[in-house]
């Protein structure tokens, strides 16, 4: 819900689509899947959609694959549906150049076309988290795209977080790493607060009935939409926007209503607990690759007055922190989609991990 209702609402800012990316897509299943909790499911579907063509190498694995991991309540599908996101590196000498990288865009355990509790079983579906999120995409690419080691992982908001718990999962997941909008310490304080407020809100709601609700239980979604304003806005960027009442309640005017339409109340509380358990700080000196970690000043959801990136990064010695600064022009925590803020970081990266 959080990178949807912000979408919505930075949707009024975005350019018109100039190319039109169709990837393919399909579905890797993994039988008898065991999560973290012990529980296990008969068959967890993996979906995913895919740019390019494999590359393979002298063992007969591939070498150019990019995986790019979405954000909470997103899919792969929003990395080539935002022009200033996909144009901007998937195009002709871009830098993630179609026709030299294939490109992997899963769907996370509990999002979209993935395996999740909306599917049928609801609250009785495996309480997943980040760690399952990844083995999942682990497994993906090691048995079904023949990968064992990316030329490049990303990742935006969650998606970058599972870039860490990818790298400290598995060091030789990918020669270099690009995680944007994120921190890499446990959950707490005012993050871990919006997340626990927005669950509860859901559950108080007599509709949601244990998660066995036959209609939405709209007020507990409405609560939910309104966090996910909040978490997605962009002060400098609205206020310029939108400099009067008038203006910023009509721009406001049915996007929580949208986000209401577009969720399912026990996908977002499965979504939004699944950051209960991580917390790779201990381990990221497991982190030996090359990594450029970028963060944006006007960031709810990470603000950068915590200065823990600056702490943290020492901590991985070939690691990097940018912060973009805040402007009229960034888009709050939605600035990891916006590829004109850190697009020279990405070629900077990719130079640095050359082989």
């Amino acid at each position: 819900m959080i990178r949807h209702i912000a979408a919505l609402l930075l949707a009024l800012a975005a350019p018109t689509t100039a190319a039109e990316w169709r990837p393919a897509e399909g579905d890797f299943t993994i039988r008898d899947f065991r999560f973290g909790t012990g529980e296990t499911l008969p068959a967890l579907k993996q979906h995913y959609r895919t740019l390019g063509t494999p590359h393979f190498g002298k063992d007969g694995l591939v070498d150019n694959a990019v995986m790019i991991l979405h954000g909470t309540g997103g899919t792969g599908a929003q990395f080539t549906g935002r022009p200033f996101f996909a144009d901007e590196l998937f195009s002709p000498g871009a830098p993630l150049d179609v026709r030299r990288f294939f490109i992997i865009l899963p769907d996370a355990i509990g999002h979209g076309a993935s395996s999740k509790p909306s599917d049928g079983l609801r609250m009785k579906f495996p309480a997943y988290d980040y760690q399952d999120m990844v083995g999942a995409q682990q497994t993906m690419l090691r048995e079904h795209f023949k990968v064992r080691t990316l030329r490049l992982l990303m990742g935006t908001s969650m998606g970058c977080m599972m870039d860490f718990v990818h790298a400290i999962t598995d060091p030789a997941i990918t020669r270099a790493m690009f995680p944007t909008a994120c921190l890499t310490v446990e959950l707490a304080g005012r993050n871990r607060q919006w997340r626990k407020m927005t669950i509860d809100a859901i559950k108080a709601d007599p509709a949601w009935n244990g998660g066995n609700y036959t209609t939405p239980p709209v007020a507990g979604l409405r609560t939910a939409a309104v966090m996910g304003v909040i978490a997605g806005s962009a002060p400098v960027r609205q206020q310029a926007d939108f400099p009067t009442r008038a203006a910023a309640e009509a721009a406001l005017a049915g996007v929580v209503e949208a986000g209401i339409a577009g969720s399912d109340a026990n996908d977002t509380i499965y979504r939004l607990d699944a950051s209960r358990t991580y917390n790779p700080s201990p381990d990221l000196a497991r982190i030996t690759m090359p990594v450029t970690w970028v963060n944006s000043a006007d960031d709810f959801i990470n603000p950068p007055g915590l200065r823990i990136a600056e702490r943290e990064v020492g901590k991985m010695p070939n690691a990097k922190f940018v912060l973009i600064p805040e402007s009229a022009d960034s888009h709050g925590h939605s600035t990891h989609s916006w590829a004109t803020f850190w697009k020279a970081d990405l070629v900077e990266l990719l130079a640095r991990s050359e082989k």
